[in-house]
């Protein structure tokens, strides 16, 4: 079931903003035991919510890394999106109409700072683990940096300490998409759809990847009238529209962009060395947005990190499916033993 936590007064913004009226959506399960020690805190990606059992599948189970028997798992939704938290279509109580394209500009840290308010309002203090993949990674990657005493171990799956150019060339890709729909600006939760869809067809070409789309898309007969993989980005793109709003995706896509751990910090390296938690850096053999060269980089940087890797044909997206694969790897890291099975 869905919580939402009222913050009582305004919420500042790194680049100067604020929210007068913050809302943070956010999903709990399993039970919190007396010292509060089990708390496993998962951070979504870019189109997920607070509800993990809706888009990681066997995960959240008995047996499984996130085990409810065993853990308390708190995922919150983040700024901007549209399953809760304040957002782009919210109203702002300074207008009394929905923000839209007007929403405050904001980074990777005020999601996490918006977490921490989270947190102390649930009285969590040190948590068990840290949980992000994909953007989720920036935002646990972040949080860890921030408060390094906070956090006995920390997973980090198919992410970066940085957005790169490359990542931000696939976000300003899809940004542009949005743009060319003479609709985005409008007041209108609906204003920008066909520009939203096409930047998710964008999107997937990165999260799926050539092994992915050749494994799965390819036509059934010769010379089709519509290919498989023509239907499929139109499906996608619509599937998106049903469940998401041009104006969370471009406001959040901006402030993945801000990604920097090493900013004010230092550089990347000093800022990476700020981490205590016992860190586990996972790769995924196909990813071409995080590939794994560049996740074994990472892990070098981090004290005392281990690696692993996902043998999959599907990509970034390979997290969201191998997950017999995750388990192996994060059921014994989570639970404190020894060694990284792969």
């Amino acid at each position: 079931m869905i919580n939402y936590y009222h913050h009582p007064e305004p919420f500042s913004l790194e680049l100067g903003g604020r929210l007068d009226a913050l809302r943070i959506a956010y999903h709990t399960y399993g039970t919190l035991n007396a010292d509060k020690s089990n708390v496993v805190w998962v951070c979504h990606a870019l189109t997920g919510n607070s509800d993990v059992q809706d888009w990681w599948p066997h995960t959240v189970e008995e047996g499984k890394f996130l085990d409810p028997a065993d853990n308390f798992i708190i995922c919150a939704n983040i700024l901007g999106s549209p399953y809760g938290t304040t957002a782009p279509l919210h109203t702002n109580p300074a207008t009394g109409t929905p923000y839209y394209k007007d929403f405050p500009p904001y980074t990777i840290r005020d999601i996490v700072n918006a977490h921490r308010v989270l947190a102390e309002a649930l009285g969590i203090g040190r948590i068990k683990a840290l949980v992000g993949c994909s953007v989720g990674g920036f935002q646990a990657i972040e949080w860890a940096v921030m408060e390094p005493d906070r956090f006995e171990r920390l997973v980090l799956m198919a992410t970066d300490a940085i957005a790169t150019p490359w990542t931000i060339a696939i976000d300003e890709t899809m940004r542009m998409s949005i743009e060319a729909d003479p609709t985005f600006g409008d007041p209108d939760p609906q204003a920008g759809r066909k520009g939203l869809a096409a930047a998710r067809a964008i999107g997937l070409l990165s999260y799926r990847g050539y092994y992915g789309y050749n494994l799965t898309q390819k036509d059934v007969e010769e010379l089709p009238e519509v290919h498989r993989a023509s239907s499929y980005q139109q499906y996608q793109g619509e599937k998106l529209c049903r469940r998401f709003d041009a104006y969370s995706y471009y406001a959040i896509l901006k402030a993945f962009d801000t990604h920097d751990v090493g900013r004010g910090r230092g550089g990347l390296d000093a800022a990476l060395k700020r981490i205590k938690a016992r860190t586990l850096v996972v790769g995924l053999e196909t990813d071409i947005v995080f590939p794994p060269r560049e996740m074994q980089e990472l892990c070098s940087k981090i004290p005392g990190a281990v690696y692993g890797e996902i043998h999959s044909p599907f990509g970034h997206d390979g997290f969201l499916v191998e997950y017999n694969q995750l388990n192996n790897l994060l059921l014994p890291f989570i639970k404190n033993q020894e060694g990284v099975s792969q």
